[in-house]
C-alpha cells in the first residue's frame, strides 16, 4: 500500500510535515491517479451525507406535516417555532460545531487520533453551556411572541412558545450530536450518520403519529416526539462508535477538556456568524414576500422548501471535500490537498447541475405538491429556473467555505459573505422586487446576483491568498498546542 493509499494511514503519533509522500514526488499521482482517487473518496463520503442531511432537516420539518390537519393556527405556530429554533438554536450549534471541521480532521490527518476525541469533549461542553442562554430564551418565547404578533394571534404565540419549551428537552441531545457528527466525519465515516438519522427519522414519524393521532395528545405530541428523537441521535451514534468503529479516536475524559478553548472559539465564531447571516437572509426574504401578497408568500415558501432539500446535495460535497482537504493539510500532504480542493469544486458543480436538471424536468410536478391554487403553482414553476442557477452558485459558495474551514481561515468568508448579503444582495432584492415591481422574481434575482459576487470574490481571494505551506504549518502548531 502506498502512503495514504487508504483514506488516512497514520498509526503513530508523529509529525509528517517534514516528510514527503510518493504523491508529492511523482507526476503519476497528480496527472491521473490522484484525481480519480480523490473524486472517489469525496463522492463516497458525500452520497450518504446528502441523504443524512435531508433526513436531519426533515426531523423537525416533519412536525408541519403531522400537525397540518389540526388547523392553520397549529401550522403557523410550529412554523414560527421552527424558524425561531433554527436561528437561535440550530444555527448556533451547527455554526460553533463547524470549528471541528478544521480541528478534528487536521488532528486525525496528523496521526494524533486521540486529539480528535479531546476536541469533541471540548466542543460538547461548550455547546451544552450555550444551551443555558438558549433555554432561557425559549422558556420566555411565548411572551416575546405575544409582543411581536397581533392580539388576534395570541393563541399562535402561546402554541409556538409551548412547542419551544418542550423542544428544549431535546436541545442537549442535538448539541451532542452536532459535535459527535464531526467526530466521525473526521475519520472519514459518513455512513454512521446516515444510519442514525434514518433510524431516528422513522422513529420520529411513528412516534408523532402515535402521540398526535392515536393517543390524541394533539399539538404537544409533535414536539415531544422531536425532543425524544433528538436525544436518541447522540446515543445511537455513541453506540455505533463503541460497538462498530471510530473508538480509536476517543480520549479518556480529563481536565484537559476544560482548557485550550481559545483556538476553538477563534474558528467557531466566524463559522457561526456566516451560518446565522445566511439563514437570516432566507428568513428576511420570506418575510419580504409576505408584503407582496398571500400568493407570493405561498410561492416563496414552496420554493424555499424545494431549494432547501436540493441545497443539501451540493452542501454534502462541500463537507466531504472540506473534510478530506483538512485531513490532508493536517498530514502535510499538500499536493493531494490541492487536488482534493479542485476535485471538490468539480464534483459540486456537476452534482448541482444534475440536481437542477432533474428539478427542471419535474418542476411542474414539484410545483403542484405545494398548492392547489393554479396561480401559486404557476408562480413556483416560473421561479424555479432562477432557483436552479442559484443552487449551482450556492454549491460553489459552500465548497469555498468548506476549503476555508479546512485551512483554518473561516474568518475570510465572514468578511466577504456578511457584507455581500446585507449591503448588496438584500437591498438589491428589495429594489428589484418592490421598486421595479418584479415581485418574487426580483427577490430571487437579487439573491442570484449576490451569490455570483460571492463566488467571484471568495474564489479570487482563495486563489491569490491561499498558502498551503502556511496552512500546514498552522495546523501543526494548532495540533501541538491543543493539549495545553
Amino acid at each position: 500500500m502506498e502512503p495514504n493509499d487508504h483514506l488516512y494511514v497514520h498509526d503513530t503519533e508523529r509529525s509528517p510535515l517534514l516528510q514527503k509522500t510518493h504523491a508529492e514526488t511523482t507526476t503519476e499521482y497528480v496527472s491521473s491517479k490522484g484525481w480519480k482517487k480523490e473524486a472517489l473518496i469525496i463522492v463516497q463520503g458525500s452520497a450518504p451525507l446528502a441523504v443524512a442531511l435531508v433526513l436531519q432537516y426533515a426531523l423537525t420539518a416533519s412536525s408541519i406535516v403531522v400537525l397540518g390537519h389540526l388547523g392553520n393556527r397549529e401550522v403557523g405556530a410550529v412554523s414560527l417555532a421552527n424558524m425561531t429554533a433554527c436561528i437561535t438554536g440550530t444555527c448556533v450549534y451547527q455554526g460553533f460545531a463547524s470549528s471541528l471541521d478544521t480541528l478534528c480532521p487536521q488532528a486525525y490527518g496528523s496521526g494524533k487520533k486521540t486529539l480528535v476525541g479531546l476536541h469533541l469533549q471540548r466542543m460538547t461542553i461548550m455547546l451544552l453551556l450555550m444551551t443555558i442562554p438558549i433555554g432561557i430564551l425559549w422558556l420566555n418565547s411565548d411572551a416575546i411572541f405575544s409582543c411581536i404578533l397581533r392580539k388576534e394571534d395570541a393563541e399562535t404565540a402561546h402554541l409556538a412558545g409551548l412547542y419551544l419549551k418542550i423542544l428544549l428537552a431535546g436541545a442537549p441531545g442535538y448539541a451532542c450530536f452536532e459535535a459527535g457528527k464531526r467526530f466521525v466525519q473526521a475519520q472519514g465515516l459518513f455512513s454512521p450518520i446516515l444510519l442514525v438519522l434514518l433510524i431516528c427519522t422513522v422513529f420520529n414519524i411513528s412516534m408523532s403519529w402515535l402521540l398526535v393521532w392515536k393517543l390524541r395528545w394533539g399539538f404537544i405530541g409533535a414536539p415531544i416526539s422531536v425532543a425524544i428523537s433528538m436525544n436518541l441521535l447522540p446515543m445511537l451514534l455513541a453506540l455505533y462508535v463503541y460497538a462498530v468503529q471510530g473508538s480509536e479516536c476517543w480520549q479518556p475524559i480529563s481536565s484537559a477538556a476544560w482548557n485550550g478553548w481559545g483556538p476553538m472559539l477563534r474558528l467557531a465564531i466566524p463559522s457561526w456568524l456566516i451560518m446565522e447571516a445566511e439563514f437570516a437572509t432566507w428568513e428576511i426574504m420570506t418575510l419580504a414576500s409576505s408584503y407582496l401578497g398571500s400568493k407570493s408568500l405561498a410561492g416563496q415558501s414552496g420554493v424555499v422548501t424545494i431549494t432547501s432539500f436540493a441545497f443539501y446535495i451540493g452542501y454534502s460535497v462541500a463537507v466531504a471535500g472540506g473534510t478530506r482537504v483538512s485531513q490532508l493539510v493536517g498530514a502535510g500532504f499538500l499536493a493531494e490537498a490541492r487536488i482534493a480542493t479542485r476535485v471538490s469544486f468539480i464534483v459540486a458543480f456537476f452534482t448541482s447541475v444534475v440536481t437542477v436538471a432533474l428539478l427542471m424536468c419535474l418542476r411542474n410536478v414539484v410545483s403542484n405538491l405545494f398548492s392547489t391554487d393554479k396561480d401559486v403553482v404557476r408562480l413556483i414553476s416560473s421561479i424555479l429556473p432562477l432557483c436552479a442557477v442559484e443552487l449551482v452558485l450556492d454549491s460553489l459558495v459552500s465548497c469555498l467555505a468548506g476549503v476555508l474551514r479546512a485551512i483554518g481561515r473561516p474568518s475570510l468568508g465572514t468578511y466577504v459573505q456578511i457584507p455581500v448579503y446585507y449591503a448588496m444582495a438584500i437591498p438589491l432584492s428589495f429594489v428589484i422586487a418592490f421598486h421595479l415591481h418584479w415581485g418574487i422574481m426580483g427577490i430571487w434575482t437579487g439573491l442570484l446576483v449576490g451569490q455570483f459576487v460571492l463566488v467571484t470574490v471568495e474564489g479570487a481571494l482563495l486563489w491569490y491568498m491561499l498558502d498551503w505551506e502556511k496552512a500546514a504549518m498552522d495546523a501543526s502548531i494548532r495540533n501541538m498546542s491543543a493539549w495545553t
